[in-house]
């Protein structure tokens, strides 16, 4: 086996694994889901789904990666040669291409924002301006594609200086930087007037809006949130030393990813009570509510407003500039090993294709009205990602280092050969083969509107 370049250090491996799972449905997707299906209810369910499927799954991407010291697209097929268990691989590939050209379009309206924070442009627009600036940029034929280009440019820069010095470097920067911005606007957004009812919305437990609903909606969150089923996970594992504890960097990016979540909740949720504005879900809650939301709290003092949409802009772009470079990697890494070509020459196919897929997603959204199934084509790589193909990838993995794969290999890269202990062994193999498959299955019929 080729020698592989390695992570440099643990928090190195952890941070980026972490960036990896932080993403823009961190800040607004799982606040809304939380305040809306019963707040701290819903936020124990999810941490119990994250426990109990989500580190496990994520467990199992790793032990993909690390012992095959492989891409994601080549690790199948590299520890089971000459079976079916390669096209697991080729999904993941393929799904992390797909995100990465549409998710780019979404990533690449946070530099608008930036640019429109930083201009002061928010100052003394009202409710109905926010939604008619939102709309007319969105379906713009030339604005949002040069931010796409930009935020593309950046993951790119980033991807071809290497897993050292581009990826692990980026990781250190980002992350603290991050989770300081998100801090330091939670703190400012919990000492508002009236935040109190913003807490109340997020963190009263209501059971009484507890139902099966909300049990999947937790377990389907949890799901997309660890960015499981994509391959970033399997592909940043095989950059692992053999000294790195894949039980602990699991528990410590889900810990990381749910902090920046409920972090952003804290966000979100005060600021909005504040000024009496009912937060809603989706684009417009970032790019139509919130600008509004952070006019009318901070609205006394423009500098304020001003200073506090800049810096939540820049998060909403940190964060999203994590995920899709771990997303380019994935499709870089298996065109780099597949077919023995540059990482630079690699990771220019992937940037190509990516311009040419976030080009037609963003005119969807504007002057490209065509559907395809009823969709545009923004919404149909969503669709096809978020409910098909992400799911399907996951219990997939399941199966395969559940049923498949050697006991004693998943026993041997959990322990790391036996060095370290791990009692709960026979309860994550129980769960990979049994509760982890079903509650994907759940997951994945809810989505498709298959249950009653």
């Amino acid at each position: 086996m080729s020698e592989r370049v390695n992570f440099g250090s643990r928090i190195g491996a952890i941070l980026a694994a972490a960036g990896s799972a932080v993403g823009l449905g961190n800040i607004w997707r799982f606040p809304y889901e939380a305040g809306n299906h019963g707040g701290a209810a819903f936020i124990l369910i999810y941490l119990a789904c994250v426990l109990l499927m989500g580190m496990p799954i994520m467990i199992a991407e790793f032990t993909v990666g690390r012992r095959s010291k492989a891409s994601t697209g080549r690790a199948f097929a590299v520890l089971a040669p000459g079976t079916q268990w390669k096209w697991i691989g080729f999904l993941g590939v393929l799904a992390g291409l797909l995100i990465l050209g549409y998710y780019s379009v979404v990533a690449g309206w946070t530099l608008e924002y930036i640019v429109a924070s930083a201009t002061n442009s928010f100052a003394g627009k009202g409710p109905d301006d926010f939604v008619a600036s939102f709309q007319e940029f969105s379906q713009d034929p030339f604005r949002p594609l040069l931010w796409l280009l930009a935020f593309l440019f950046f993951t790119h820069y980033i991807v071809v200086k290497g897993v050292k010095d581009g990826i692990e470097k980026s990781a250190k920067i980002m992350m603290p930087v991050l989770f300081i911005l998100i801090v330091v606007l939670a703190i400012c957004s919990i000492t508002l007037p009236n935040a109190d009812k913003g807490l109340e919305f997020l963190l009263k437990p209501d059971f009484s809006k507890v139902n099966a609903d909300v049990f999947l909606g937790a377990m389907g969150q949890a799901f997309f949130s660890l960015s499981l089923g994509m391959g970033c996970l399997s592909t940043y594992a095989s950059y692992f030393g053999s000294d790195t504890r894949l039980g602990k960097t699991a528990l410590s990016v889900g810990v990381i990813d749910t902090m920046i979540a409920i972090l952003a909740g804290l966000i979100i949720f005060p600021a909005a009570f504040s000024v009496g504005i009912q937060p809603d879900a989706g684009p417009s809650l970032i790019f139509i509510t919130l600008p509004n939301v952070f006019q009318q709290a901070f609205g006394g003092v423009p500098f304020l407003a001003m200073l506090f949409s800049l810096m939540f802009y820049i998060l909403l772009a940190l964060a999203a500039l994590t995920s899709t470079i771990s997303l380019h990697e994935v499709v870089t890494a298996y065109l780099n090993e597949r077919f023995k070509i540059s990482r630079s020459r690699a990771a220019c196919l992937v940037t190509l294709f990516c311009v040419v897929t976030g080009v037609m997603s963003s005119l969807s959204l504007g002057v490209w009205e065509d559907k395809f199934f009823g969709l545009g084509f923004f919404d149909l790589l969503d669709f096809v990602t978020a409910k098909l193909m992400l799911p399907l990838s996951g219990f997939l993995v399941c199966l395969f280092v559940g049923w498949y794969l050697k006991r004693s290999i998943a026993f041997d890269e959990l322990t790391n050969y036996g060095l370290l202990k791990a009692p709960y062994f026979p309860v994550y193999m129980f769960i990979l083969k049994f509760f982890a498959p079903i509650a994907i299955l759940l997951i994945f019929v809810n989505e498709l509107g298959w249950l009653p």
